[in-house]
């Protein structure tokens, strides 16, 4: 699924709430450290079932975090980046933003 179909808030909040799972995190984790994997060989490296993974993965491709492609019999999934840097460049103005409310606040009270 493209990000770009979803506006930036869309994807942002996709990220998160899927991010938000720590087994997922770790999926993600080992298909970055792989480069692809298929659920069979996730599972191998997860204390959950094949069929859990399955399902994991399901919610981190429609947030954008993973693309699949059938190979044979399997699915071939591996990460793709659009969706985390469309977060980071979020998650960047945010922090920026309360940078300068906290400059502001020392500012008052330093007067």
């Amino acid at each position: 699924m493209s990000t770009q179909s979803r506006t930036d808030g869309d994807t942002v909040q996709d990220v998160l709430t899927s991010l938000a799972d720590p087994m997922r995190r770790r999926i993600l984790e080992v298909l970055a450290q792989r480069g692809v994997g298929t659920a069979t060989t996730l599972a191998t490296e997860v204390p959950v079932t094949r069929q859990a993974v399955v399902k994991h993965l399901s919610v981190l491709d429609r947030a954008g975090l993973i693309v699949g492609r059938r190979s044979g019999r399997e699915m071939q999934y591996r990460v793709q980046a659009e969706a985390l840097d469309v977060t980071a460049r979020w998650m960047s103005r945010l922090a920026v933003e309360w940078d300068l409310r906290l400059q502001t606040i020392k500012r008052i009270a330093e007067q």
